[in-house]
């Protein structure tokens, strides 16, 4: 690939990752993991002097097996071939090629993993783990209460203002992807931690705030500034550790939980659909292989005979 080739690939690239951001709202998270596939992709094709825009499949195909060669995760290689089929779909949109070479190779075969999810026993643990003496740990309780109440992402509860909670019909209004909004209830107990959060640690922290700019977000760090998916995603990990948990749970652990705590509890698979902001009813039917699990697990433990 000479200079000019890698420069138009590299505008390319930039105008499509201005697309996902700013036409399909894609947050910023899932943009960086775009940017960080095709980038790897980039790279392959400035080693090998192939045109990664004017590609062939035959070529395609050797960067596949370039990266399991490498010994990525049958995962993490689905994963880049994704990326690289919505970049070729969008550069055929644009009439910069004329198919979708990408789209053409197929995924690779992985086997079915079941989401990581907590017990009740876990959950206690976590929230307890919070030091409410002080704001940050006020703060940390309502944001473990709200994640457990509703599913939701912790990019969306990055995202929440104040004003998104609605405690006289004890609801939150989160916007998942694509900027797509919806409404969810949340426990009485969540709604009181958020409460005592908003009414007596966040005005704390916020005091604390150097500029002269309004926190606008609901959760903010301990010098006062809003806090990133990043940073709360930061918090909860070091909650992990202080509540003796397996690194494996993670905020999406929480997210799973929620969501086969639902199904096992009698909600319908629309129901769990629509709290969990899924676009599609088949990304929310795994949690039904979860909820039998759960439920053949309890009845092991319960029955007399199990």
């Amino acid at each position: 690939m000479d200079e000019r080739e890698e420069s138009r690939a590299q505008v390319l690239l930039q105008s499509f990752l201005d697309h996902l951001a700013n036409v399909r709202r894609l947050s910023p998270h899932t943009v960086r993991a775009y940017q960080t596939d095709l980038h790897v992709y980039l790279d392959w094709c400035a080693r090998e002097g192939a045109d990664p825009i004017r590609i062939s499949h035959r070529r395609l195909r050797g960067y596949v097996a370039y990266l399991a060669r490498s010994r990525y995760a049958d995962k993490t290689i689905n994963r880049r071939l994704s990326s690289l089929r919505t970049f070729f779909s969008w550069l055929e949109r644009e009439g910069e090629v004329n198919d979708n070479v990408a789209a053409l190779i197929p995924s690779r075969k992985v086997a079915k993993e079941l989401p990581t999810t907590m017990s009740d026993a876990d959950v206690t643990r976590l929230i307890d783990a919070c030091d409410t003496s002080d704001p940050e740990g006020v703060r940390d309780r309502a944001m473990l209460e709200l994640l457990y109440a509703t599913g939701a992402r912790i990019s969306e509860v990055a995202n929440l203002c104040p004003t998104d909670i609605d405690y006289a019909q004890g609801q939150v209004h989160l916007f998942g992807k694509g900027s797509k909004a919806r409404i969810v209830p949340i426990y009485d107990a969540a709604l009181a931690a958020i409460r005592i959060y908003v009414e007596q640690a966040r005005p704390e922290l916020v005091s604390r705030r150097k500029s002269g700019e309004q926190a606008s977000a609901l959760f903010v760090s301990a010098r006062g500034n809003d806090m990133s998916a990043d940073a709360l995603r930061t918090r909860f990990e070091h909650m992990v550790t202080l509540a003796g948990l397996d690194a494996k749970v993670t905020p999406h652990a929480v997210r799973h939980t929620f969501a086969t705590e639902m199904l096992t509890g009698g909600a319908d698979l629309k129901t769990v659909q629509e709290l969990l902001g899924h676009e599609s009813l088949a990304t929310t039917q795994i949690y039904t292989h979860l909820s039998i699990e759960r439920l053949k697990d309890v009845t092991r433990r319960a029955h007399p005979r199990g």
